[in-house]
């Protein structure tokens, strides 16, 4: 007899095939965020953790500035103009918001204590703005 899998999280066979489907990086707003940046003249690691025994990775790490940028989603981190709540399985989708939300504020109070920048770009911010805001804050610690 095969061994029993255990129920998935999701609602449905379709949430799950969905779920499986988002990326925890290269998305569209970090891709063109990161694009940006670079225009700057602005180099930088990608997906890396800031602090090597914190198990956290930032979106776009500046290591000489001590610089850590997040671009998060308004869906899984509460944006609070964008965030829609869930129809199925909403008590467990508004637990993990707010999870991810007090992760991410941890994340910020270990970095900051530990001497980083932190700069936090909602998915539906300009591309534009959010990049020189980046890149004041980079060249601001450089100098």
């Amino acid at each position: 007899m095969p061994p029993k899998t255990p129920r998935s999280w999701a609602s449905s066979s379709r949430t799950r095939a969905s779920m499986r489907g988002n990326r925890s990086r290269d998305t569209r707003p970090e891709l063109a965020v990161r694009s940006a940046v670079h225009a700057f003249g602005l180099r930088f690691r990608v997906c890396t953790r800031p602090l090597p025994e914190f198990r956290r990775t930032a979106d776009l790490v500046f290591t000489r500035a001590k610089v850590a940028v997040f671009v998060d989603g308004c869906f899984w981190h509460g944006c609070p103009a964008h965030h829609t709540t869930s129809v199925s399985n909403a008590s467990y989708w508004a637990d993990k918001v707010t999870r991810n939300r007090e992760r991410d504020r941890e994340t910020d109070l270990r970095l900051t204590a530990a001497g980083w920048a932190v700069v936090r770009i909602w998915e539906h911010e300009d591309v534009s703005s959010a990049a020189l805001r980046v890149a004041d804050v980079v060249r601001s610690r450089r100098d």
